[in-house]
């Protein structure tokens, strides 16, 4: 499912800070889950095999459909834990996203709000990931907190060292493939090894014709995933050049 780093210093780096953040949390999470997240790492840095049957821990996991969610889904699983995907439900998904979201046991949510807020964003010739991600996260943390479950996961691959598992009010946030230094070249070859390099949301397409200039965002949000070796520089070129093409 998943290969350890073997000699690559700054994962192995990454992943050593990670048990300090894990540990700063083991009071918060239980020991099963502790246990069963410190094996995951020390099986990334050294390879050792561990106990993956189930374990009564539920995780729920912010679930775009996308790349990073569903591999985090697939290792969350394949490692044991019980995983509840919650999908928030947005006007510019396909049908055929949500019914594969379905299809993994998703949980829906709506984001009161959404498209007046993200409109108003366009309107202005502003950025709109920023606060489409946080209304998402905000709906995502209210239904989590409905269903009893202490635990979020999310896809995020950059949220390293103390921030790749921490505490939010109630909740504990684990920014998964951040947390196993996993990169995209592992998701997508995790996920089956096709990818398309492009980016999948129609209204920031629509921002980008409406105020280009908006596309330096989206650019140096590549840039950041380049710098942290979470993307391949062929990725990143690949993303730019879609981006500079809309």
């Amino acid at each position: 499912m998943i290969r350890p780093v073997g000699d690559d210093f700054v994962k192995r780096y990454r992943l050593e800070y990670n048990l300090e953040a894990l540990e700063r949390v083991r009071g918060e999470i239980g020991e099963k889950a502790y246990s069963r997240m410190k094996a995951l790492i020390e099986y990334r840095l050294c390879g050792t095999e561990f106990d993956r049957s189930p374990i009564d821990v539920k995780i729920a996991l912010a679930f775009s459909g996308g790349s990073d969610s569903t591999a985090t889904l697939k290792i969350l699983r394949w490692a044991g834990f019980e995983v509840v995907p919650i999908m928030a439900k947005l006007p510019q998904m396909k049908e055929q996203v949500i019914e594969k979201a379905m299809g993994h046991g998703a949980v829906l949510v709506e984001v009161p709000g959404y498209l007046e807020a993200i409109t108003e964003q366009m309107n202005k010739g502003a950025p709109i990931c920023g606060r489409c991600h946080s209304m998402i996260m905000e709906a995502v943390e209210r239904k989590v907190k409905e269903l009893g479950v202490r635990i979020l996961a999310t896809g995020d691959l950059l949220s390293s060292g103390l921030i790749s598992i921490y505490k939010k009010d109630d909740l504990v946030v684990l920014n998964f493939p951040a947390f196993l230094a996993l990169d995209k070249a592992e998701i997508i070859e995790l996920i089956g090894g096709k990818y398309d390099f492009k980016f999948g949301c129609p209204l920031l397409w629509k921002t980008f014709r409406r105020a280009p200039g908006v596309k330096r965002f989206a650019i140096q949000r590549v840039l950041r995933e380049l710098r942290a070796r979470a993307i391949t520089p062929e990725i990143a070129e690949a993303l730019i050049f879609d981006i500079l093409s809309r």
